[in-house]
């Protein structure tokens, strides 16, 4: 999946600025415009003409973040006077300390957090509230409140001022990657969130996280209209990931294979509008027919409970929670502008137009055409997930079970190999041996994510769901798909220049990575694609992909600003938002080309529930996916990952020009889908 805790904790640490007096002290800035001049006029006649852009921009921020509780304006200008560093030598010497202390931080209570939160996300046996009360606590939600308390905050405010998104692009065009890494430790102090708050989403994407964890159908209590069961016994199936890997993996299955997607698509229905019973709800005790909505018990048909609109109530409370930060955010006033121009440093407005553009392109018709003809039917809803372009499409999914679960008996096995795979993909074996022992694997609770560390001396976490009997194909690749992040993880944090540049520009870039990785995943299991046509088939099925998140991320975006818009809206309100919204997104972008109107089935997405606004990483993913994978023909696989992924953390456009030469567009998928559709033709 993505590195969502990391994403969290870096939110928390971007926006979550503290203060434990009441609240509404706290957005009630004491420095009037003239003892700014003022202060300012000061640092100028001691300090030279030459500071004084960056004397006026640090006193305006640093002023900007000061309350009545910090001290007088007096004082204030007092502070500014005696913090204001005095030589470029000097700020060079106090940002490193600064950045090993930071390091420190990050990197200890990341380590907190993965400790309390271990029993949430291990299969560790069954959960207890006790374990659901420390998953909820953030060990970073204070973190500012002391800083701003000690005053280290306004020493950072005013020697690192915060640079808006427009400033870093037009600026830091011509930046060092000193001065990258200066711009990026003002970041840490934007803004200035009550701990409370910051905690309170830490809860309520805690209770979302767990209820998706949670959320699993067990697949063997399933019955059709002749009370036949499709699947195994055995089968537990996760929401909605493992419910979208089934769809996939039965294109190949022309004996039910349409009949079994067809009841899954039944049961994603009756999650999304919320007619499914609680008591299947992560248990197989009785037979359900989804489609007739059923509930049998010993062959007798008895009554049920609905689930009550309780995955809408999730949304909401992270809404409130996120909400609540507003005002404590001038500039970035919604979740909707943090998450874009704060976090992915892309305006949404610019995210919404780029995903138009492809959504509304010709190419978009002539592909859905060639998979109707390769499957010699018309097209269904859950056929945006259609996965007969893969070289594995072709491939038993009980072979490829049959040799995963053999190789990777547990989680374990699968770290013990990750140095082979590395090697197979082009690193040296001491530098794969390094890549590799940096990452320790875990069996997931729920569908996997990767962890990232935050300091040299952490572990990068890999986890994968492994059944007792050994990792299947499913797991596998969601495990080579978190390996690439992982990898990523690894070398932007210890082969970048600057502490304060690790990492990536937002989490779409790593999704890249993950995505490249989990394309080779049967390289890595030593089954190669003789198949001549193997470039086109792979940029027709990541045209598709990009064709399927990008529109579930139409629908999450219009989720958010209908819920700004509704702020007091009921769970059960929102339901039927979500479903009038995923319809609206449908009938706009697929009904032409799957001839039919009004289907639901991009509000299925157990991203909106607990990750909220995440979903366009992987839109972005996707198209950074395949302008680097056309950038590394012919070239050093890893020698170039390497050198890419070591640029550091600058926005997304300088990232990409400098990784490969060129912004991200759409022209790139578009023109060679274009091509691959004409070569099918």
């Amino acid at each position: 999946m993505k590195q969502i805790i990391s994403l969290i904790f870096a939110t928390l640490l971007l926006f979550g600025c503290t203060n434990q007096i009441p609240m509404e002290q706290n957005n009630l800035p004491n420095i009037s415009k003239e003892m700014i001049q003022k202060t300012s006029d000061l640092l100028v006649t001691e300090f030279g003409l030459e500071n004084k852009p960056l004397i006026t921009k640090g006193i305006k921020h640093a002023a900007s973040l000061w309350r009545t509780q910090d001290g007088t304006p007096e004082e204030f200008q007092k502070f500014c006077d005696e913090n204001f560093f005095k030589t470029k030598e000097e700020k060079t010497m106090v940002f490193a300390k600064l950045e090993k202390n930071f390091e420190t931080l990050n990197g200890n209570l990341t380590q907190i957090n993965v400790g309390l939160n271990k029993n949430l996300a291990l299969n560790n046996g069954e959960l207890h509230n006790i374990d659901k009360m420390f998953a909820g606590y953030s060990s970073f939600s204070h973190l500012k409140d002391d800083f701003y308390r000690n005053k280290i905050a306004f020493v950072i405010a005013l020697n690192f001022p915060y640079y808006s998104l427009q400033e870093k692009e037009q600026l830091g065009q011509n930046w060092t990657k000193q001065e990258w890494a200066w711009a990026r430790m003002g970041d840490y102090f934007s803004s200035r969130v009550p701990a409370e708050l910051s905690q309170n989403y830490s809860k309520a994407n805690t209770d979302a996280d767990i209820y998706i964890s949670e959320y699993n159908i067990y697949m063997g209590s399933l019955v059709n209209n002749e009370n036949e069961k499709l699947f195994a016994e055995d089968m537990v199936l996760l929401t909605h990931w493992n419910l979208r890997d089934e769809i996939k993996s039965n294109y190949s299955n022309s004996e039910n294979g349409i009949e079994k997607q067809s009841m899954v698509y039944d049961v994603m229905k009756r999650i999304i509008d919320q007619t499914i019973p609680k008591e299947v709800i992560n248990s197989g005790k009785n037979n359900w027919n989804p489609q007739t909505n059923t509930l049998f018990n010993n062959g007798k048909e008895i009554q049920f409970n609905q689930e009550d609109d309780e995955r809408y109530q999730q949304i909401i409370n992270s809404f409130h929670a996120l909400q609540a930060m507003d005002t404590y955010n001038p500039v970035m006033d919604t979740y909707i502008k943090r998450n874009f121009s704060g976090s992915m440093e892309i305006s949404q407005a610019e995210v919404e137009t780029l995903f138009h553009e492809f959504l509304t392109s010709p190419q978009v018709k002539q592909v859905g055409d060639l998979i109707k003809k390769r499957l010699g039917r018309d097209l269904k809803p859950y056929d945006i997930w259609y996965d007969g372009f893969k070289s594995r499409s072709s491939i038993s999914e009980d072979l490829l079970n049959e040799k995963t679960t053999a190789k990777y008996p547990n989680a374990k096995a699968f770290e013990a190999d990750m140095p082979n795979m590395l090697q197979k993909l082009g690193w040296d074996k001491d530098r794969a041996n390094f890549l590799a022992s940096k990452i320790t694997v875990e069996a997931a609770r729920g569908s996997g994510h990767a962890l990232g560390a935050e300091m040299k001396d952490m572990y990068s976490y890999l986890r994968t769901r492994v059944p007792a009997t050994g990792m299947n194909y499913k797991g596998y690749n969601i495990a080579v798909h978190e390996f690439g992040h992982n990898v990523e993880q690894t070398i932007s944090l210890h082969d970048v220049p600057f502490y304060s540049l690790h990492g990536i520009p937002n989490t779409a870039f790593t999704e890249a990575l993950a995505f490249i990785f989990q394309s080779r995943d049967l390289k890595l299991l030593g089954i190669n694609d003789p198949n001549p046509d193997k470039d086109y088939l792979k940029t027709v099925d990541t045209f598709w992909s990009i064709y399927e998140i990008m529109g579930v991320s139409m629908v999450d975006m219009k989720v958010w600003k209908w819920l700004y818009a509704n702020p007091n809206a009921t769970a059960s309100e929102l339901k039927l938002a979500v479903i009038n919204i995923s319809k609206e997104v449908w009938n706009t972008y697929y009904a032409e080309v799957f001839g039919m109107q009004d289907e639901p089935i991009l509000a299925i997405y157990s991203h909106m529930i607990a990750y909220p606004l995440y979903l366009s990483a992987y839109s972005f993913g996707h198209l950074i996916d395949f302008q680097i994978e056309q950038y590394l023909k012919g070239k050093d696989f890893a020698k170039e990952v390497e050198r890419i992924y070591s640029i550091g953390r600058l926005t997304p456009q300088q990232w990409m020009m400098e990784a490969v030469g060129e912004k991200i567009s759409n022209k790139p998928i578009l023109n060679l889908t274009e091509e691959a559709v004409t070569h099918f033709n």
